[in-house]
């Protein structure tokens, strides 16, 4: 039986099926009171059709934590659904002429057999998509239930507008001014949008980010920056003159400490004034229009070449008598923060200074800057708000203060002489999540001519998309279909038309963890259930959610608490963001990318290799510069020739449009799920990028292969007494292995506790071969390993428990114990000193005391010979870690 090779196409289908048969990862809604319950989630993925070697790593991590803390006595719930709702469905029914429905459950079916072939400890028994009309039945109640809360609002907003696809996009969706998709030329309109507010939990979101200790701290940094909060002064600048029904500019800044150098005022395009002044300017309207169709986002703004129109009105200078400031329409100035409008000081914003030099208007220092600084020349200096500076010009009449200080002197100031008040504002704004899509959640309210808008009854729902639509035509389906919109009024049973828009997707990812604690309740939450299992202990997914989809999840854990759905206004108490899967790309030279399957070579550093793989060659390519791989071949369909010369680049993330990826199907065929799993959970930290190579592949297929050769060499071996010292000494490293391992799973620290049984392995390796170690310690060894691998190679695990003559599974063995008295070291190895330089070790008895020593490093030779006769002017032990000798 040891030489027979494992085979894992006759291994991993059959133990899950026994999983499933036990129904061993079936978590209780409601476990028993006294129970230790722990939840484990990651991010669920959008039904695309496939799965990717991303998808491995981020759910194989999730795994081990959660068949670890199974093995730990928890009850554990680790569930799986399906984002499944959006504009790719949509995209996909209008190329292939089918239904979004029909592509999206089509795609769950094919990604659901993938991820069960990996063999994770998965509760499908609670499996939901956001498009089943069960889920988004209730989400369309949360919605009604915060309606109720004031928690929704409904409002005019300025959006993009294709008018070719005739949709609203996002800022990020406008290229160069155009649509990402149809390319049209993208408007700006003023459309009625249904808001979540968010803003009212600007602070709380801020200041709850501290309580997050199982955050990253740079995902709390990116959330801090994201919601933005700062204290400032709002103030008015009278016109010198009134222009319509405005008497003055209201504005809002954070630096009022460079007042004084204020020399003109700069308005959104979307600023009333703005817009009044426009409608009677058709030059100022016409650069209005061409301002929102340069860029939109904040990011596009600001590196974009300032531009200003000068509406010929003035503003009173509120700190200098007789003296005024011009106004502008600027393309630098977002309506969205603050007020619309800012006073501008060029010496001290950059932006201010590159609309100034192109306008001629005056640049005026508030402060000395450093002498290695010229601001007024050629670059803006911002006080810094740590740093002491020399003031001039200065109202507050400061001489010498930091930034910080000098901005809360000049409110103080402003308040006193009744120019201004002390405001704290966020960046925060409230989320818009009108969609004009058709594959979203229905916003669940009617329009009366009679009652206007009125919320849907409850026991409608839930108002459910009608199958029976087309997309031959761009825009909205539920506009235009025949009989869906028409509907009575909830509330006076009159005529009455449907809201079309639908939800925004981020609505639907905002609160699935809740529903996964019962997601058969008949109310959006069993909260019996949520207060067992929330909040989600550890929850585990890429860097890029790290903003917008965690905003929201914290907002709507608020709102559901407000609304008494949820007990907890924090959704995640563990967050862990993985790295990604990485490889080299290749190019064709014909500019085409080749997957890396097909990559071959023929020649490297000068070799000559037959038509073989780079691996077989004994060769890593982390070692080799891309100058050494640039005569690699292939052989592909893609291309006319069976061998071209292919171009090795740079190792980015694993894309289709790049054509790098390694298809996870094709890896499990040839190695089996626990290779692959393996690999990603050894090669890297769990937070850093992940390089895909064969051979790093490869080399965790051996290892199978090594354990599954020893577990039978070990069940196999004939009974020997062994002797008490060579048997000891093996189950130190056991237990010292297991201990580590042990704090390594918790903390998702995969890789090193790989490294800690590689090296136990090895060990019992050796031991197989020495005769001097006990039957008993080699079977304690073995069993602990498989007990110790079984969260990362399950299907192995369970195949090696059988081979040692278990009748039972080993995931569903509780986790060994480690013996604490085997972890005691009987010596320990001190580095020694001389002067403070290492000249040397020691090896003392873990429990010597200092005299001894003491007594033992001085009488070692090139102590002795450092003393040259005399004694010591000191000897300093610090007890396990260091002897300082001072001669």
């Amino acid at each position: 039986m040891a030489s027979e090779r494992y085979s894992p196409a006759d291994v991993e289908h059959k133990w899950q099926a026994r999983w499933d048969d036990a129904k061993l990862f079936e978590a209780k809604s409601e476990p028993d009171p006294d129970a230790q319950t722990y939840y484990v989630l990651e991010m669920f993925p959008y039904p695309s059709g496939r799965i990717h070697m991303g998808h491995v790593r981020n759910y194989a991590m999730g795994d081990v934590i959660a068949r670890y803390k199974r093995a730990k006595g928890f009850e554990v719930l680790h569930p799986m659904g399906w984002d499944a709702f959006g504009m790719p469905a949509e995209n996909a029914a209008m190329q292939n002429k089918t239904h979004p429905k029909g592509w999206t459950y089509d795609n769950i079916a094919s990604m659901r057999s993938q991820l069960k072939s990996l063999g994770l400890s998965l509760d499908w028994s609670r499996e939901f998509a956001t498009c089943d009309p069960e889920y988004y039945a209730q989400q369309q109640s949360l919605f009604l239930d915060f309606l109720d809360a004031d928690l929704v609002t409904r409002k005019n907003a300025r959006v993009n507008w294709d008018p070719v696809d005739m949709t609203v996009l996002a800022n990020e969706q406008v290229i160069d001014g155009k649509g990402w998709r149809s390319g049209a030329e993208v408007e700006q309109r003023d459309l009625t949008q249904w808001f979540f507010k968010i803003s009212d939990y600007s602070e709380d979101l801020l200041d709850s980010l501290d309580t997050l200790d199982g955050w990253p701290a740079r995902v709390k940094l990116m959330q801090a920056n994201w919601i933005g909060r700062s204290r400032g002064l709002e103030m008015t600048f009278e016109l010198t003159e009134p222009a319509g029904d405005h008497t003055g500019i209201e504005i809002y800044t954070t630096r009022p400490d460079t007042l004084a150098g204020a020399s003109f005022i700069a308005l959104a395009p979307e600023h009333p004034l703005a817009v009044q002044l426009a409608a009677d300017s058709p030059a100022l309207a016409k650069f209005s229009v061409d301002v929102r169709k340069s860029g939109t986002s904040a990011e596009e703004l600001e590196t974009a070449e300032k531009q200003g129109f000068d509406t010929g009105i003035h503003v009173k200078h509120p700190l200098y008598e007789g003296e005024t400031l011009p106004v502008y329409v600027a393309n630098f100035v977002l309506m969205d923060y603050g007020t619309g409008a800012i006073f501008a000081c060029p010496a001290h914003d950059q932006r201010d200074l590159d609309f100034a030099r192109k306008y001629g208007l005056p640049v005026i220092d508030t402060f000395f800057a450093p002498d290695n600084h010229t601001p007024v020349a050629n670059a803006a200096f911002v006080p810094p708000k740590t740093e002491m500076v020399d003031w001039v010009n200065q109202p507050a009449g400061i001489e010498k203060a930091t930034g910080e200080d000098a901005v809360e002197q000049t409110i103080d100031w402003a308040e006193k002489k009744s120019l201004g008040t002390a405001k704290t504002q966020f960046r925060l704004r409230d989320w818009g999540i009108s969609r004009q899509r058709y594959w979203g959640c229905p916003i669940p309210v009617v329009h009366c001519e009679t009652c206007g808008v009125v919320p849907e009854k409850k026991e409608n729902l839930p108002v459910e998309l009608p199958d029976d639509v087309t997309f031959d035509i761009p825009g909205n389906p539920l506009d235009r279909h025949p009989t869906w919109r028409n509907t009575t009024c909830p509330s006076c049973g009159g005529a009455a038309l449907r809201e079309t828009d639908t939800m925004d997707t981020f609505v639907d990812s905002s609160w699935y963890y809740a529903r996964f604690a019962d997601p058969t309740a008949s109310t959006p939450t069993n909260v019996t259930a949520t207060n067992c299992w929330l909040p989600v202990d550890q929850y585990i997914g890429g860097i890029e959610h790290a903003i917008l989809h965690l905003l929201y999840s914290r907002f709507f854990a608020r709102a559901m608490q407000k609304t008494g759905h949820l007990a907890v206004a924090e959704p995640f108490k563990g967050l862990f963001t993985q790295g990604m899967v990485v490889h080299e790309t290749y190019k064709a030279a014909d500019g085409s990318w080749v997957v890396p399957l097909d990559v071959t070579t023929n020649n490297v550093n000068g070799k000559q290799v037959a038509n073989t793989s780079f691996e077989a060659i004994g060769l890593d390519s982390s070692s080799l510069s891309n100058k050494d791989k640039e005569l690699w071949v292939v052989k592909t369909e893609d291309h006319d020739h069976d061998r071209i010369r292919v171009n090795v680049g740079p190792i980015e993330k694993m894309s289709k449009s790049k054509r790098n990826t390694v298809d996870p199907d094709e890896i499990i065929a040839t190695y089996g799920a626990d290779t692959a799993r393996w690999f990603v959970l050894s090669d890297s930290p769990p937070d850093r990028d992940v390089i895909w190579t064969d051979a790093g592949v490869q080399g965790a297929h051996r290892f199978v292969q090594r354990l599954w050769r020893l577990v039978h060499r070990v069940a196999e071996g004939a009974d020997r007494p062994g002797t008490d010292d060579a048997s000891l000494t093996l189950r130190k490293i056991t237990h010292k292995t297991l201990a580590n391992v042990d704090t390594m799973i918790p903390a998702l620290r995969n890789n090193a506790a790989v490294a800690q049984i590689y090296t136990l392995v090895n060990a019992l390796e050796k031991a197989v071969d020495d005769n001097s170690v006990s039957s008993q310690a080699l079977g304690e060894g073995i069993t602990i390993t498989l007990q110790m691998i079984a969260p990362m190679m399950p299907h192995l695990a369970e195949e090696c428990w059988v081979a040692l003559g278990h009748d039972t599974m080993v995931g569903d063995t509780p986790w060994p114990d480690f013996d604490a008295d085997l972890l005691a070291e009987d010596t320990v190895t001190l580095p020694v000193q001389i002067n403070g330089k290492k000249r040397g070790d020691v090896e003392l008895p873990a429990d010597a005391s200092k005299e001894d020593a003491e007594a033992t490093v001085l009488a070692l030779d090139f102590v002795q010979s450092a003393l040259s006769g005399k004694p010591p002017r000191k000897v300093v032990v610090v007890p396990g870690r260091i002897v300082n000798v001072v001669v």
